[in-house]
């Protein structure tokens, strides 16, 4: 789904949830039906603030939530610099003691 389709379905989502007719979400948010009907079909994107008004206009609230993404570096994917670290970190052989030397501690009778 394309970010135009989740912006479409957000506000049919909400209006339905609302349990409010396209006229009647038109009226309280400022707007046409017709236009509303053009988003919900993701014919039309609506600007930031049109969105927020329509979305506020159903009785609900937007929260976002910042998710990290992995973008390039020096023009080398991350993902791509990610596996070329983790091949070169093959190459080396972990060395690890045969032995795990554990404290002794002394034996009371």
């Amino acid at each position: 789904m394309d970010h135009q389709e989740k912006i479409a379905r957000t506000l049919r989502d909400a209006r339905q949830s609302a349990a409010l007719s396209l006229r009647k979400l038109a009226r309280l948010a400022g707007t046409s039906h017709a236009t509303l009907l053009a988003y919900e079909r993701a014919r039309k994107v609506p600007s930031t603030a049109t969105f927020l008004r329509i979305v506020e206009a159903c009785g609900f609230a937007v929260d976002l939530d910042l998710q990290p993404r992995i973008r390039e570096r020096d023009g080398i994917p991350r993902g791509e610099e990610l596996e070329a670290v983790l091949q070169l970190a093959e190459q080396f052989p972990q060395r690890m003691s045969r032995h795990m030397d554990l404290p002794r501690f002394g034996l009371r009778g």
